[in-house]
């Protein structure tokens, strides 16, 4: 019998084997332009997906020169907006604040890219509509059908359900996957990782 391990796996390479890599190109080349048009990109993420974003920041800014944020490493700022104004409206203050443009570029980390009619990851929404208001280009890395993300987003890549009783911890692992291959793709990388200099 498989055992849970070799079957886990399995599922990881199915899903990888379908990811559009192409619509993965168009993410980097959207990317890419607006960093080269001196915009700023701002990464969204709830729970796991808060994670990400703090940490694709590092890479991105580091990696690629993109002058990048997210509202997740204010834990202050977060938690008093939370407090104050409310869940639904924290990541779109934030971005107001920020003076979001035309010029810049939302990215969001998600399982589900949000959905005000089942009352998830609203603020994902809210901060989406306000970019889009601005002009900013929405870009996604979201699972499951995608969501508010994936029907509004300029570029979108969705994380295929290859189980559905692990289209979380699928989703989240290879998006994952995905923002790193984005940070190494030659559209974006500009700075040599440490370890593949060390010699």
């Amino acid at each position: 019998m498989e055992s849970f391990s070799s079957a886990f796996l399995g599922e990881s390479i199915e899903a990888i084997q379908r990811i559009d890599a192409e619509s993965v190109d168009r993410l980097a080349s959207g990317l890419a332009a607006s960093r080269d048009s001196g915009g700023r990109l701002f990464i969204l993420g709830v729970g796991g997906s808060a994670g990400h974003a703090s940490h694709a920041v590092n890479d991105f800014r580091k990696i690629c020169r993109f002058e990048a944020y997210t509202p997740t490493d204010n834990v202050s700022e977060l938690t008093a907006r939370v407090n104050d104004e409310g869940w639904e409206s924290c990541f779109a203050e934030w971005l107001r604040v920020s003076r979001v443009s035309a010029k810049d570029a939302l990215l969001i980390f998600s399982v589900g890219g949000g959905n005000v009619e089942k009352n998830v990851s609203v603020n994902l929404v809210r901060a989406i509509d306000l970019a889009r208001g601005a002009g900013a280009k929405v870009f996604g890395i979201v699972g499951k059908d995608g969501g508010y993300t994936k029907h509004v987003a300029d570029e979108c890549v969705l994380i295929p359900v290859v189980s559905q009783r692990h289209i979380t911890p699928h989703t989240e692992g290879l998006a994952a996957v995905v923002w790193h291959l984005l940070v190494s793709h030659p559209a974006l990388k500009v700075a040599e990782t440490k370890w593949e200099s060390v010699r």
